[in-house]
């Protein structure tokens, strides 16, 4: 049980509410510990095969709590600063290398930190009222902190990237939809609707199928070619065939219904 991260596990997927809603959902201590370890944790469970991210209230996630961590650099040698800015960093790390698509909610402000939890997700869903930018350059610090300088320019070029994290600017619910930053904009009140109907789309996929393909996803980015990709495509089709679940993903198809899956173990 957590304190300010709420889950609700539904069938195959998790729904994961940060709950700080009078902070802006701000990323405290406790919140920091609990994203880390829910997210780490994903990486072993075969009962979870997709999560929803979102936020309580009228924000995503508001960045770092600076009320909190106000004065924490004052009397911290460099390795203990090290030692904290991982702390942080390791959630979005753990993000990606879960093999469970996750699907961002982004109502509202997405900052800094909230920033980065949105970029590492797989899917954005936004609404009209969504604003995000990397608001650390804009606190005295750098703009590439925990991965938004990874996956910034990996998702809208380099030259985008460079106008919103030299700036601080917000990038607005339309102007992320033109730039592929978000999937679709939804009014708030559509916004789980949405997440659901992406989430029973993705449970089509055998539960290695999907595990594989967000994994090979990973790696395309940073392939050093063509034939690298190939490989690990290659590589995923054969594993995938010869998996107990690939046919009744087939009969499924064919018969126009919902498959299932013997493949659902804790």
């Amino acid at each position: 049980m957590y304190e300010h991260l709420n889950l609700v596990h539904a069938g195959d997927v998790i729904w994961a509410t940060m709950n700080r809603p009078e902070r802006l959902n701000a990323l405290n201590r406790k919140l920091v510990n609990e994203l880390r370890d829910f997210f780490v944790g994903l990486y072993w469970r075969r009962d979870v095969r997709v999560v929803v991210l979102s936020g309580a209230g009228a924000a995503f996630c508001a960045g770092l709590d600076l009320k909190e961590h106000r004065g924490d650099n004052a009397d911290r040698s460099v390795g203990a600063g090290l030692t904290g800015q991982r702390e942080i960093s390791e959630i979005v790390i753990a993000m990606r290398r879960c093999p469970q698509p996750i699907i961002a909610c982004v109502d509202g402000a997405a900052s800094g930190g909230g920033f980065a939890l949105a970029l590492a997700s797989d899917v954005r869903i936004a609404t009209p009222r969504t604003r995000m930018n990397a608001a650390f350059i804009c606190i005295g610090l750098s703009a590439c902190d925990i991965g938004v300088s990874y996956f910034l320019p990996r998702m809208v070029g380099s030259s985008v990237a460079a106008e919103y994290m030299l700036t601080g600017r917000f990038i607005t619910a339309d102007r992320a939809r033109e730039l592929g930053l978000v999937s679709c904009v939804v009014e708030p009140e559509q916004v789980k609707d949405e997440a659901a109907a992406f989430a029973e789309d993705m449970l089509h996929a055998t539960p290695l199928g999907l595990r594989l393909t967000k994994e090979c996803l990973n790696h395309a980015i940073d392939a050093q070619g063509l034939e690298a990709a190939i490989a690990m495509e290659d590589r995923n089709q054969i594993l995938c065939s010869q998996d107990g679940d690939f046919g009744e993903g087939v009969r499924a198809f064919l018969e126009k219904r919902k498959p299932v899956y013997a493949e659902r173990r804790g």
